[in-house]
């Protein structure tokens, strides 16, 4: 039974979770500062409410900030019942989830609310990789607060009143808000790269609510398995049309069509989430060419190859994946990397962040090309030369360096379009046919597109006891 006292911050809680499952913990506690008048000013729970409950019967620690008391204003005790909060989320195995609404430092406690405050950094590294960490956003999140979110895995941001920044718009040389409102969660979401969703506050508290049903409690814990109600050899009949919006084609494979996206708004050319198959949690990467809205029409395209805003987005998908035990599946089609002079400044250093995180990944990894599969763009996206344990391919794929029509023209500069025409038939056939890469042993099975979900689903049951070493070091350092 809750015994939150009723406000904004405790509705949230209370909205998240399951009915009466509420416990706070801390909350007597208040600002320990007397300066500048503080005695004379009331924070009860010095302005955030902290304690445990369950959603959908998985226990999770919650904090939420109280912007009537303070303005939510993080103070020293403030910073301290969240680090308390860390403290016991790590050692009962369980998520953290903030529900964030605050305007800063507390200017009147000065060094002991940043000593306070540095304490939430540290809980939350020593966490990462150990516990699920969430954050929603439903109010103003700057400054130091904005640091938080970039610490946790997953981040929500209320679509009207969500702020998030470091430095406000107004501060920024050359800038104001009405010329570009850098805090405005549309900018957070389509440039930071640290946004899932953009919704309004109940629709996030549901996103929160079906995640955290999707993960494993912590590293060593994985609960995440739920009784498949959904026919494992049913037919994927229209998932060859869905090889442009791949989101669509992981809804096809998914059990029940069910597929939780995430940075949904970032680095669009790559779609990332998670899906369950035969009831098992897997995360999944895929490259998309086209994005269509809930009502069937074809809102944006892309060329094909991968961006490095896409590339970091897996890569940082997978690494979640890999620290939590979570199976990953990718399916590939991609020609090439993007080029444009912007894309370049980081092109190699996400490409190499892509690599080293499926290279570095010890989780069961599945690839299934889906369209083309051209160049190095192909070799990072989980091929079998960069760990793959299965690689499947769709019957019409092409697997090679490049285009066939493309190839000739180099090889054969020049030369009338007959000859260009004749040769690039006879590297297609030679070089860049699934049959081709199939019997070097780059692709293990040629299947048939309708057939993905049943043949996903056996190779991931197979991958179950998987057990692999690496050599003995500290970390990477890519």
């Amino acid at each position: 039974m809750s015994n939150a006292t009723q406000s904004l911050a405790s509705t949230r809680i209370t909205s998240l979770l399951d009915a009466n499952s509420f416990v706070e913990i801390g909350k007597s506690v208040t600002a320990r500062s007397t300066d500048f008048n503080m005695t004379e000013k009331k924070a009860p729970s010095d302005g955030v409410i902290t304690g445990y409950g369950v959603i959908d019967g998985n226990l999770v620690y919650v904090y939420s900030q109280d912007a009537s008391v303070l303005n939510g204003t993080v103070g020293e005790m403030h910073a301290k019942k969240i680090s308390a909060l860390y403290d016991l989320a790590i050692k009962t195995g369980a998520p953290v989830i903030g529900l964030v609404d605050c305007a800063g430092m507390r200017l009147q406690e000065a060094t002991d609310a940043l000593e306070a405050f540095g304490g939430i950094y540290f809980k939350q590294t020593m966490a990462s990789g150990m516990i699920p960490q969430i954050t929603a956003v439903f109010g103003t999140c700057g400054g130091g607060m904005a640091v938080v979110p970039a610490l946790t895995d997953f981040t929500f941001i209320e679509a009207k009143k969500g702020k998030m920044f470091v430095n406000s718009p107004n501060a920024l040389d050359g800038n104001c808000t009405e010329k570009c409102d850098t805090a405005a969660a549309d900018y957070q979401s389509k440039e930071t790269g640290l946004i899932d969703a953009v919704e309004s506050e109940e629709e996030i508290l549901a996103e929160i609510r079906q995640l955290v049903s999707l993960l494993p409690s912590n590293f060593e814990d994985n609960d995440s398995f739920a009784e498949c109600t959904d026919d494992l050899n049913r037919a994927c009949e229209d998932i060859a049309a869905c090889a442009g919006d791949t989101s669509i084609a992981l809804s096809r494979i998914a059990d029940n069509g069910i597929f939780f996206e995430t940075k949904r708004d970032y680095g669009k050319d790559v779609v990332t989430g998670l899906l369950r198959v035969n009831g098992m949690t897997v995360g999944a990467v895929a490259n998309r060419t086209e994005v269509y809205d809930v009502e069937g029409e074809k809102t944006e395209e892309f060329d094909g190859t991968l961006s490095a805003r896409g590339a970091r987005k897996a890569a940082g998908f997978v690494k979640f994946c890999d620290a939590f035990d979570i199976p990953v599946l990718t399916l590939t089609n991609v020609t090439g990397f993007n080029a444009t002079v912007c894309s370049e400044k980081v092109m190699a250093k996400s490409i190499g962040e892509l690599v080293h995180a499926f290279a570095s990944a010890t989780v069961p990894k599945v690839n299934v090309i889906i369209g083309k599969a051209y160049g190095t763009a192909y070799v990072a996206m989980n091929s079998k030369s960069v760990g793959a344990d299965i690689v499947y391919a769709w019957d019409n794929a092409e697997i090679g360096m490049m285009d066939a029509s493309m190839a000739a023209k180099i090889m054969y500069p020049g030369s009338e379009a007959s000859v260009i025409n004749e040769k690039a038939a006879e590297y297609r056939e030679l070089q860049s046919s699934v049959e081709s890469a199939a019997a070097r042993g780059y692709v293990d099975t040629v299947i048939a597109p309708a057939d993905t979900r049943k043949y996903v689903i056996g190779a991931f049951e197979m991958l179950f006891t998987k057990r692999e070493d690496r050599p003995a070091k500290k970390h990477g350092t890519v």
